[in-house]
């Protein structure tokens, strides 16, 4: 045999020919992956374009917001948007209240749903399969169904224009699609580890927070960014319970730019951009900073059923 009419053994089972067939194969092989990074380069910049508008339009001064045609990047850029965001409305103070619901919210999301997840997991119990086939059902009842009924209990308790109806609800379960994130997760660690705690004398409590909550850190940090980005940018719940202006949310903060009169020399658009920047920004640094976790936590989430 000679040596053209060669062929390899790939990682993946094929076989990859020799010779001339071998340089066909590795232009044709080229040539796909160089239509991949097209297309992947097409849709990044799809995506990119209104973000990078965005910020060109926050910097940009009254006489250039509406110029036509419009230009990419202001030719006097204008920083004093970003501090007027601060001076036209206690911008700071809806950002602390955000902070303060987020975090107690997505705590309370996280320990919940992990112990009910935990629950579902390593307890044995009459009905724990259409228990749980229950709890993922309330995916498909519609929000909307349950507004007024929330609304009048709250009314009851007396917690209208009180952070209490944003936060107090996720420390009773977390929510659904939670549990069965971490349920799923929870079932791909071995039971024998539960077992050997055992003989060591733990109890169950020991056991979920000792040996399943470490081990699960991936899935955990998953269920933390989306719980951070729910909160971070909910605008329904502050718009019903939230009356005072002194207890706004940053998303209900963001109308003040859109309501509330302006001076003539203050970009109005430009200023509500850098707003909306400044909302963005901590949710894209913890993305940023949790990639690895939250790649790591889906792509782990789901083996077993």
């Amino acid at each position: 045999m000679t040596t053209s009419n060669r062929s390899t053994s790939l990682s993946d089972g094929s076989i990859k020919p020799g010779g001339a067939k071998a340089t066909r194969y590795g232009l044709k092989r080229r040539l796909s992956n160089f239509w991949v990074y097209v297309l992947l380069l097409l849709a990044g910049f799809a995506f990119g374009l209104p973000f990078f508008w965005t910020v060109s339009s926050s910097l940009k001064p009254i006489t250039e917001l509406f110029v036509f045609p419009p230009t990419l990047w202001p030719e006097n850029i204008r920083w004093q948007n970003y501090a007027d965001v601060f001076t036209i409305a206690p911008f700071a103070l809806f950002i602390w209240n955000t902070a303060i619901v987020t975090a107690l919210a997505m705590i309370g999301q996280i320990l919940s749903a992990a112990v009910v997840a935990f629950g579902f997991t390593r307890f044995r119990f009459p009905g724990r399969e259409a228990l749980f086939v229950l709890v993922l059902s309330t995916l498909m009842l519609p929000w909307q169904v349950t507004v007024v009924p929330q609304f009048l209990l709250f009314r009851y308790l007396g917690w209208i224009n009180t952070f209490a109806p944003l936060i107090v609800p996720s420390f009773f379960g977390g929510g659904a699609f939670y549990i069965f994130m971490l349920r799923q997760f929870f079932l791909t660690i071995p039971r024998d580890l539960d077992e050997a705690a055992k003989l060591d004398g733990a109890s169950s409590f020991r056991i979920f927070w000792n040996i399943i909550l470490p081990l699960s850190k991936a899935a955990l940090a998953t269920v933390a960014i989306f719980s951070f980005i729910g909160h971070w940018n909910e605008f329904f719940g502050p718009l019903i319970y939230l009356n005072s202006p002194e207890k706004f949310t940053i998303s209900i903060g963001l109308r003040y730019f859109v309501s509330n009169p302006f001076e003539s020399d203050e970009p109005r658009e430009a200023i509500l951009m850098a707003a909306s920047l400044i909302t963005a920004a901590p949710v894209l640094m913890l993305f940023f900073a949790a990639q690895k976790y939250f790649v790591q936590g889906i792509a782990t989430t789901g083996l077993k059923g």
